[in-house]
């Protein structure tokens, strides 16, 4: 009678060990991919708790960036401030496709002198929605000419988008390099701060997605990796050992009874 076609490969074959070796393989990789993930997950965390701290610190003051203004560090991002200073508005920059709530628009970015000192900093005001019919056409924005007082925080650097042409110029771009934009204004910008500053009532939108750390993305790819790792030992154990069990133990009662 002919063996049947599923019969498992016999304890001590090459098959067997051949499948052995490349399950132990599999398992161990998956195995350390999902502590892999969890260490990144342990990382992510980290940040998480350090921003959360900086949540708690008072604002950094005006005259206290003014001091260490030489010295800014990723160590500040995120860090709560509070300014004061004068709108250059004739150098305020219309970022384009820049959604907010799922609806296209612009962020409005404006220098500010600040007060008492010959530096600026660049402040993401906020956002307005975009004319359809044409782009050019911008929402007017209230921009004081006095003094204004504005808490915020500080923020990394707006994201780069593709564009297709070289450095861009005028008031609606795609892009803006701070360090570029400073040499072409000559504004004493602080080049290594933005501030991104709270909701007021000023016709601007100010919905800004809060920092996330991306710690649930992390389990979810830890939990996947483990997941496969024990499908795969139990498809082992179940295939390479328990069923080559059943099936000499199936052979040998029906040896006794012929």
């Amino acid at each position: 009678m002919a063996d049947y076609p599923s019969t498992p490969a016999p304890a001590h074959s090459g098959r067997f060990w051949v499948v052995t070796v490349a399950a132990l393989l599999t398992v161990a990789l998956t195995f350390s991919l999902g502590q892999w993930q969890l260490s990144r997950a342990a990382q992510k965390q980290a940040l998480q708790a350090s921003l959360d701290q900086k949540k708690e610190l008072p604002p950094l003051s005006h005259a206290a960036l003014l001091l260490r203004q030489e010295a800014i560090s990723a160590e500040l991002v995120d860090r709560r401030i509070e300014l004061s200073g004068r709108w250059l508005s004739q150098q305020t920059v219309y970022l384009d496709n820049r959604p907010m709530n799922a609806k296209p628009g612009f962020w409005v970015m404006t220098p500010l002198l600040l007060k008492g000192s010959d530096r600026a900093v660049l402040v993401q005001r906020g956002w307005i929605p975009r004319n359809f019919e044409d782009r050019t056409a911008l929402a007017p924005i209230e921009t004081p000419d006095q003094t204004v007082t504005l808490l915020g925080r500080m923020a990394p650097a707006p994201a780069k988008l593709y564009a297709f042409k070289g450095a861009e110029t005028g008031s609606i771009r795609q892009n803006l390099d701070i360090p570029a934009f400073a040499a072409e204004t000559g504004l004493p910008l602080i080049v290594a701060l933005v501030i991104q500053i709270d909701p007021a009532s000023d016709g601007l939108q100010r919905d800004w997605a809060a920092p996330n750390t991306g710690v649930d993305k992390h389990y979810g790819y830890a939990a996947q990796w483990f997941g496969l790792c024990a499908l795969v030992l139990g498809l082992y154990v179940w295939f390479q050992l328990i069923l080559p069990y059943r099936v000499r133990r199936s052979t040998q009662q029906v040896n006794k009874k012929v």
